[in-house]
């Protein structure tokens, strides 16, 4: 979740997962890239600078051990996307295209690849000068600042070109050029596959002592919250207008006249958000949306500073529903870490498919930095249908890195620039909505939630 708003004087709104995301600066594509630093991995891993880690290793090669974070307040310069001009002699069977970043990057780089049609008299024609090519190139930290997207040719004579293009522009960088073209030329030398030196995506797997597990049959919630009690509010509490939030985040016991905001149903705990039947009047202001929270603010075996969050669930869809799985630091916000967060305010988010993960920093209540992760996770990972069907959303918080996974593939990972801090789970559906809230399903159904926590 984004957006912290500071309220009069001295208190300070905590972000509910999911806020207006202003995307991060643009940082100058000149900057030099940061020295290599190898770390070692945590359980005995060695890190690898050829062919990846072992599966399951919890870090990799880190470009940015030396950083200072600044108390979690600064992140490094981000990297940004280049595609290459490729010449091919002519009559070749394949072109490399190459695909670079400008820098180390902090963080997973996601580019949507594909080939175009040229244009002119003597234009690239899929099917009958090459083959169709969508697919997705990843950077993430540590890795070569180059690699390459073979694509297969039929038929290239000479002065024949077509064109590589980012369709979705690109995740968690910056773009130098959009397009590049492929032309085949007399006397040009074949080119050559880059692909060594990458680290093979991670499969999610515990390294932590367990340390809760969810039980639906004996969960418990309340305003309060306690050790053995979920927490119904934020630490601030009900309201979030600095996030342009419409709920009210209700409580059976304070709200008796809206529809239960939780459940236990077929063995699942139910987190529902709702058109209101009657406004509630909160703080001097009538509601007519309710949504949902419930925290582990104050249920100490659900806090770390590094281990593994994992949650199994199936998300809402409605518009201007905005669900999210989060942490929050016990000592105030921001930092911030959203595992997952569903933008149904937006009108392009598509609940079956798209998935996004971040970081937030700052101090004092105010917010300096965005790490943003939104992707089309079916064409970057094969998965979808995150609104019909129950999905796997863990993050692994390590020293170094903390690391996303979806059904236990990795889908993202950044430098950790919060080292030390305490961390306690949200799971909430948020709203933001003007006129009525309907249509769709509204409500988030967790099936399970584990957490293992690893000694700092």
């Amino acid at each position: 979740m984004k957006h912290l708003v500071s309220l009069a004087f001295t208190v300070s709104f905590l972000s509910a997962c999911g806020g207006d995301e202003a995307a991060p600066p643009q940082s100058s594509l000149a900057d030099a890239a940061q020295p290599v630093t190898v770390v070692q991995p945590t359980g005995g891993k060695v890190a690898s600078t050829a062919n990846g880690l072992p599966e399951g290793a919890t870090t990799t090669t880190n470009p940015f051990a030396a950083f200072d974070f600044k108390g979690g307040t600064v992140y490094p310069a981000k990297a940004a996307v280049s595609i290459g001009t490729v010449s091919v002699p002519v009559g070749a069977s394949e072109a490399f295209v190459p695909i670079r970043i400008n820098r180390q990057t902090p963080n997973t780089v996601i580019v949507r690849v594909m080939t175009r049609n040229g244009t002119g008299t003597l234009a690239g024609i899929e099917g009958r000068h090459f083959q169709k090519v969508a697919t997705t190139v990843f950077f993430r930290p540590g890795d070569p600042l180059e690699q390459t997207v073979r694509v297969p040719l039929v038929n290239m004579d000479a002065g024949r070109s077509f064109d590589i293009i980012l369709p979705e522009g690109v995740v968690g960088g910056g773009v130098i050029n959009s397009s590049a073209r492929v032309t085949a030329v007399v006397g040009a030398k074949a080119g050559v596959a880059k692909t060594g030196g990458f680290r093979k995506a991670r499969t999610f797997a515990p390294s932590g002592a367990l340390a809760y597990q969810l039980d639906p049959a004996k969960v418990t919630w309340s305003d309060a919250g306690s050790a053995e009690a979920w927490r119904t509010r934020l630490p601030h509490g009900r309201t979030q207008p600095g996030n342009a939030e419409t709920g009210l985040y209700l409580d059976p016991g304070l709200h008796p006249t809206a529809m239960p905001p939780f459940a236990i149903e077929n063995g699942e705990v139910v987190i529902r958000s709702q058109q209101l039947a009657s406004p509630i009047l909160h703080d001097n202001t009538y509601w007519h949306h309710g949504a949902a929270m419930l925290t582990g603010q104050r249920m100490p075996a659900t806090q770390l500073q590094y281990g593994q969050y994992e949650w199994t669930a199936m998300m809402p869809n409605r518009r201007g529903g905005w669900p999210a799985l989060w942490l929050l630091p016990t000592s105030g916000w921001p930092p911030e870490i959203d595992v997952y967060e569903g933008f149904g305010y937006g009108s392009g988010w598509n609940f079956s498919k798209n998935i996004s993960g971040n970081i937030h920093g700052g101090a004092n209540g105010k917010r300096s930095f965005t790490a943003l992760m939104q992707v089309n996770a079916a064409n970057a990972y094969g998965l979808s249908g995150f609104d019909t069907s129950y999905h796997r959303f863990a993050v692994d918080i390590a020293p170094d890195f903390i690391t996303w996974f979806v059904d236990g593939k990795e889908t993202y990972q950044t430098v950790n620039p919060f080292k030390g801090t305490t961390w306690f789970p949200l799971m909430n559906v948020a709203v933001k909505k003007t006129g009525d809230y309907t249509g769709g399903t509204a409500e988030m159904r967790v099936r399970s939630f584990a957490v293992w926590k690893v000694p700092g």
